[in-house]
Formats: structure tokens, sequence, C-alpha cells
């Protein structure tokens, strides 16, 4: 795999995992656009795939280490010494890590199923306009609730419409706005909850496929490659939600909505005419 291939797919992984314009699909779309077959083994597309999400791991980390880390500490108090906890930090630190519940369980159940069925360059197109039109139609919602406020009924509620993200196109980070702007969230609470929501689902995600690596070793010729990855998808992610937070303090999703619409229509447009 070239280190250009690398820094190309890191980027578009760091810019789409946290804006609502979904990251899997677009790994999908740029290799298929560009005419790149750079995995001709599952193992190795896989290991890439652990690096890239490593990446925005970390970016997400280091851009809310502010709240996680009372949310941690919190959250680590309510079980050991609930006396000496803030049991409000604490139980909806633990609502964020149900909230990955859902995802986690269908993942496991459909992996197999969602690479060998969904993700074709053609659903990938249609599901950024669907799912691209649901989130205009949430965002229109008059939401005034916080982060402060995330229950229990939000963690289930918003952590099952996680689980429609396993589509490619759909947008994990896409699907929980939407969900989180229809029950009531401010478009800032909605991105914040988006990316809070992200960091079991994603550590959880990534702690599995580094055992996994672990055991079976880093394919030939792909650390360099990996560790590049690594950095253009951390720089990239945090940029990404810096960049999102603050244009949502004036302006709606719609011009992510916009981007979905044109992108996937230029995709059917171009299947359309066999240019790939």
């Amino acid at each position: 795999m070239s280190i250009f291939h690398a820094i190309v797919l890191g980027l578009v992984q760091g810019l789409t995992e946290f804006l609502p314009i979904s990251s899997s699909g677009h790994l999908i779309l740029a290799p298929w656009l560009f005419g790149w077959n750079d995995f001709n083994d599952i193992a190795i597309q896989k290991a890439f795939d652990t690096s890239l999400h490593l990446g925005t791991l970390i970016a997400v980390l280091f851009y809310l280490r502010a709240d996680l880390v009372p949310y941690v500490r919190e959250g680590i108090k309510v079980v050991v010494t609930p006396k000496k906890a803030n049991k409000t930090v604490g139980r909806r630190a633990w609502m964020f890590v149900l909230s990955a519940v859902p995802a986690g369980i269908a993942g496991a159940i459909a992996e197999e199923w969602i690479t060998e069925k969904l993700g074709t360059p053609a659903m990938v197109a249609i599901s950024l306009m669907v799912f691209g039109a649901i989130l205009i139609w949430a965002d229109r919602q008059v939401g005034t609730r916080d982060v402060d406020t995330f229950s229990t009924r939000d963690a289930l509620l918003i952590g099952a419409a996680q689980v429609i993200a396993l589509n490619p196109g759909t947008s994990r980070s896409g699907i929980t706005i939407t969900a989180a702007r229809k029950f009531g969230f401010s478009r800032d609470a909605a991105a914040r909850v988006s990316f809070l929501m992200s960091v079991p689902v994603i550590g959880g995600a990534v702690l599995l496929k580094l055992a996994k690596l672990a055991k079976d070793g880093i394919p030939d010729g792909l650390l360099t490659p990996m560790i590049v990855g690594i950095i253009a998808a951390g720089i990239s992610g945090w940029i990404a939600m810096w960049g999102m937070i603050r244009l949502l303090r004036s302006r709606s999703f719609t011009p992510f909505v916009m981007y979905r619409f044109v992108a996937g229509f230029s995709v059917l447009a171009l299947l359309a005419t066999s240019f790939r």
C-alpha cells in the first residue's frame, strides 16, 4: 500500500467519522472512484481499518478530554466508592457506555453479512441521500436540551439508532445527531452527544480489532502505512470536530445534507455512465 493512499484514506476517515456524511461510505467510494485496489486480502483491509479508527479514537479523546476526565473519574467512583462520587455525572458516564451496546451486539452478530451484502457504491449513494433527508427533517425540530440532560432513555433510543449506521452510507454521527435532534437536543448538544457516544463504540471496536491484530500480527509492509493513516485520521478528525462545533453555533446541518445529496447523485450518475 502506498503512503499517498494511506494519507488520503486517513484524511477521509478523520473528516467523515465525525461529520454527518459517513466515514464507512466514503472509505468505499474513495478507492472505487480512483480505481485503487490496495486490499486483495480482507485481513489486510481490516488491519488498516483498525489503524484509521485508532486515529479517530485518539482525536476524540483529545478533543473531549475536558469532558471525559470527570466522566471517567466519577464513573469509576459511582461503582467503587459511591458515597464519594458525583452520582449525576457518574451515572451519565455509564449511560454513554450503555449507548454502545445495541450497535456492539448487532455488529458482532451481523459483521460478515454486512461485509458481504452491503456497501456497494450504489447502496452507499442511496443511503447518503435517504438519511440526509431524514437528518434535515429532524434538524427542523426545535431543540433546547443540553448534554447534561442525557438519560437512560436517550442512551437506549439513540444507541438503537446507531445500529443503522452499520450500513455504509448512513453515517454513525449523522444518525445519532438525527435522533438527538428529534429528541429535543440543541444542534451543539446533538453534536457533542454524538462525539461522546463515539468513544465507547469506537473504543470497543478498536480494542477488539487490536487484540486480533496482536494475535495475527501486522501484515508485511503495512506498518508504515498504518502509522501514517493513524496520524492523518487523528489530525483530520480533530479538525472536523472543531470545525463542526464552530459551524453549528451559527448554522444548521443543511450544508452537510446538501453535500450528501450532491455526492449521492454524482455516484449514481457515474454508475449510469459506466465510469466505474
